[in-house]
């Protein structure tokens, strides 16, 4: 198989990006805000936006961080063509003054920084994935680019990721969705994120050359119908790998057939002709890679002790848990196919990321609900990662950026999220950083990674994940928690309290 690499898998992928995702994919509102903000003034006034989740899929306890590299190669490149702003000039309203439109002229990514988790990372809910700063209107133009790049991309790895620990570690996984996907790109998406979730293999041969993932496949049924008689295969002889002259191939197959019947109990004339035609023609394309299409037919002969060689691959509209069933029984499937429920994403359509004001011009900012779970934490943080005696990860704590990090050894005392008043006292093992800086004053700083790559980082991380955070029904729940500081300052300006009472207010 042929696959690109080095600077070649760059370029191939930074086209495929610049192709799917230009700065107009995006929602028209953000131009007729960056368009206010400009009116007023302050489309240059420094803001800070983070971007998070609020709940973990699939009802599980944790979720897979992924997109990373398209968000970074989509910041590198973003700018407006002549030809964009000429078409923004057409659907915003005539008043919109003509100036407007040289400004997007000139507008890229310079003046934005961006941290994140490396992709791949296990990740949870409420914990910030991306911190985007820069100027208030720039900024606010990539929301929905970010969110379209991030949620999709998360949601299918994290989907990969389940289907992988219900399979077990010693069945392979083979993504076969493109048929069934939302769409071109939702098709290569896919095949690219579950690959870093787990899968081992891809029947997207453009994934293969883009991402330098594994491609297999075999026949479509098509090809077994097409055949009705021996006597259209040809040619009818192979060679002998060992070397020595031609064998008639048609001759040596009917010998073994009656062997083989007479194993099996069975009668040659319950054979169908067409059927056996397909697949010695096919055996003949492929002598050394034969992979026949059976699901049609008796597969009773999988428990024949000289068949034990054969490698096996099963697929039919495979979910989680038929998978999962799969594993209670004895079998010798090696492969699994997976399609419609790994990339549409049955149990659950939509990550529900969201992109937030945290700050402008240095001071915290605060969306306000009713229902608690829709309020956003105010200002710039960070995000640390303690772990238990073990290795294992035990909370995530969300601080404000100007708090020191905490050490291992010393106890801290947290607000665990959801419980709104309930102080909690922990003592790490040991403490990481959850987010790096990835993209400074409008260069990438952190290197892209490949797909394989993700992979190994998202397959070490889930390792490293206790039991029952990983368990597909009913797991216990993470610890996410605020220090003290941050819930400080949620409860000062919840309470109206903080300085000059500056927080937005919202439905």
């Amino acid at each position: 198989m042929a696959t690109c690499d080095g600077s070649e898998a760059r370029a191939a992928l930074e086209r495929s990006v610049l192709r799917r995702v230009p700065p107009l994919l995006t929602d028209l509102y953000q131009f007729t805000m960056a368009y206010a903000y400009w009116r007023a003034g302050r489309h240059n006034e420094p803001a800070v936006f983070e971007l998070f989740f609020r709940d973990n899929p699939f009802g599980g306890g944790f979720s897979l961080f992924a997109g990373l590299s398209d968000c970074l190669l989509f910041l590198q490149n973003f700018a407006f063509s002549d030809d964009d702003v000429e078409y923004l000039r057409s659907v915003l309203p005539a008043g919109t003054d003509a100036a407007f439109f040289s400004y997007l002229k000139e507008l890229d990514c310079s003046a934005v920084s961006v941290s994140a988790v490396p992709e791949g990372s296990v990740v949870f809910a409420r914990v910030p994935l991306l911190e985007v700063c820069g100027p208030l209107a720039v900024v606010q133009l990539l929301e929905t680019s970010l969110l379209c790049l991030v949620n999709y991309a998360s949601l299918v790895c994290s989907n990969a990721a389940r289907f992988r620990l219900a399979a077990g570690p010693r069945r392979r996984l083979m993504e076969m969705g493109l048929r069934r996907a939302q769409g071109p790109d939702g098709g290569l998406t896919a095949s690219r994120y579950t690959y870093i979730g787990g899968f081992d293999l891809t029947s997207n041969a453009l994934a293969g050359r883009l991402f330098g993932i594994p491609v297999a496949g075999t026949m479509a049924h098509s090809y077994v119908t097409s055949f009705s008689s021996l006597e259209e295969v040809w040619p009818q002889t192979l060679v002998p790998c060992g070397g020595g002259g031609p064998i008639d191939f048609i001759c040596l197959v009917k010998g073994w057939l009656g062997r083989v019947c007479q194993l099996l109990g069975s009668k040659t004339s319950l054979v169908r002709e067409g059927e056996l035609a397909a697949f010695l023609s096919y055996a003949i394309a492929y002598p050394q890679n034969f992979l026949p299409v059976i699901d049609s037919y008796s597969v009773s002969w999988f428990s024949v002790p000289q068949f034990e060689s054969l490698i096996i691959v099963g697929t039919n509209s495979i979910s989680e848990q038929s998978l999962a069933e799969l594993n209670k029984k004895e079998n010798e499937i090696d492969v699994v196919g997976v399609g419609t429920h790994l990339v549409t994403c049955t149990r659950q359509p939509s990550l529900g990321c969201v992109y937030k004001l945290i700050e402008v011009r240095g001071r915290p900012r605060m969306k306000m609900s009713e229902d608690p779970e829709k309020s956003t934490l105010p200002g710039r943080k960070s995000v640390y990662r303690l772990l238990d005696t073990d290795g294992r990860p035990q909370m995530d704590l969300i601080c404000l950026s100007e708090e020191a990090a905490p050490k291992a050894g010393v106890s801290l005392t947290c607000f665990p999220l959801g419980l709104t008043k309930t102080l909690q006292t922990v003592t790490p093992a040991q403490v990481t950083s959850l987010r790096l800086d990835v993209f400074t004053c409008g260069q990438i700083t952190f290197p892209l990674k490949s797909a394989s790559e993700s992979r190994e980082r998202a397959q070490i991380s889930l390792q490293t994940l206790h039991p029952h955070h990983k368990r597909l029904q009913e797991p216990h729940d993470y610890t996410v928690a605020l220090s003290e500081q941050l819930h400080s300052l949620v409860s000062d300006i919840t309470k109206g309290n903080s300085k000059g009472s500056n927080f937005l207010l919202s439905n």
